[in-house]
C-alpha cells in the first residue's frame, strides 16, 4: 500500500493542504516500492494517458492521492505481469467504471511462473520499443548502442520479449558504476555458451515424436537453466571472494 506524506499544520501551500503533490514528492513516495522509477517514466506514463495530473497556472504538475495510487497499479502490473500499457489502461479504466475486470493474462507472468511442473509452455509477453526505453530510462541512441553489442535484440516484428526489460534495467544499473555496454559482451558470450550447453542436453527430448517427451524437454530446460544460473552466481561470488545475498 502506497503511503502519501502529510504536510505540516499551518505550513505549505493550498495545493499541499488539499493533498496534491509535486512530481518530486510523488517520486519519493513511489521509490519505496519502485526504486527504479524516474521523473521521465512518470511523464511518459502521463503522455500515454495512464494518469492525468492537475496543472498549476505556471504549468507545474500536481498529483492527487488517486493519481499516486493509479501510478502504483501501473508500475506493479508492468513489473509483475509484463502487461503492455494499452492493456493496463483498459484494465484500470474498467475498474474505475465499477466493472468486475479480471487481470488480463498476456504471456509469461513473473508471479505466475510455476516452473517445471507446467504442462504447457508460456507465450512470451512482448513490449514495444518506446515502452522499453521508458522502462530503462534511456534514449534511442543508447538502445541502438546496446543492440550493436548484442545485449538486446528485437523480435521479427520489431518488439521485444519480456526479458528485455530485465536486461535493460540491469545494463542501465551497471552503467551507473561505469560499466559500459562494450564491457558486457563477455557476459553475453558466457550466457550464450551456457544456453548452448543446456540446449545440447535437451535437444534429443525436443526432437522426440512423443508430445509428452517434448513437454518434458521444456521442464528440463527450466530446471537446467535454474541450476546453471545458481552455479554461475556461486562462481562469481567465489572469484570475488565476497558474500552476497
Amino acid at each position: 500500500m502506497l503511503q502519501t506524506p502529510s504536510g505540516g499544520a499551518g505550513s505549505g501551500t493550498a495545493a499541499r493542504d488539499s493533498g496534491l503533490m509535486s512530481i518530486g514528492t510523488v517520486l519519493n513516495v513511489l521509490r519505496d516500492e519502485f526504486p527504479e522509477v524516474t521523473v521521465s517514466k512518470i511523464r511518459f506514463l502521463e503522455s500515454e494517458g495512464l494518469i492525468e495530473p492537475q496543472r498549476t497556472p505556471s504549468g507545474y504538475r500536481k498529483f492527487s492521492p488517486r493519481d499516486v495510487e493509479r501510478l502504483g497499479h501501473v508500475l506493479r502490473m508492468q513489473r509483475d505481469h509484463y502487461l503492455p500499457l494499452k492493456v493496463i489502461r483498459e484494465h484500470l479504466d474498467a475498474m474505475e467504471r465499477g466493472e468486475a475486470a479480471a487481470l488480463p493474462v498476456v504471456g509469461r507472468q513473473r508471479s505466475g511462473d510455476t516452473g517445471p511442473a507446467e504442462a504447457e509452455p508460456c507465450t512470451v509477453a512482448r513490449i514495444g520499443r518506446d515502452e522499453l526505453m521508458a522502462a530503462a530510462d534511456i534514449d534511442e541512441a543508447e538502445l541502438r548502442e546496446w543492440e550493436s553489442y548484442g545485449l538486446l535484440a528485437p523480435l521479427a516484428d520489431g518488439v521485444y520479449d519480456a526479458e528485455a526489460v530485465t536486461v535493460a534495467a540491469l545494463v542501465a544499473e551497471l552503467g551507473r558504476f561505469g560499466i559500459e555496454p562494450r564491457h558486457l559482451r563477455v557476459m553475453k558470450a558466457a550466457a550464450e555458451r551456457e544456453a548452448g550447453l543446456v540446449d545440447q542436453v535437451v535437444a534429443p527430448l525436443k526432437r522426440h515424436r512423443n508430445p509428452q517427451t517434448r513437454t518434458l524437454a521444456e521442464a528440463r530446460t527450466r530446471e537446467l537453466a535454474a541450476l546453471t544460473m545458481k552455479l554461475h552466481s556461486a562462481l562469481v561470488k567465489a572469484a570475488l571472494g565476497v558474500r552476497l545475498p
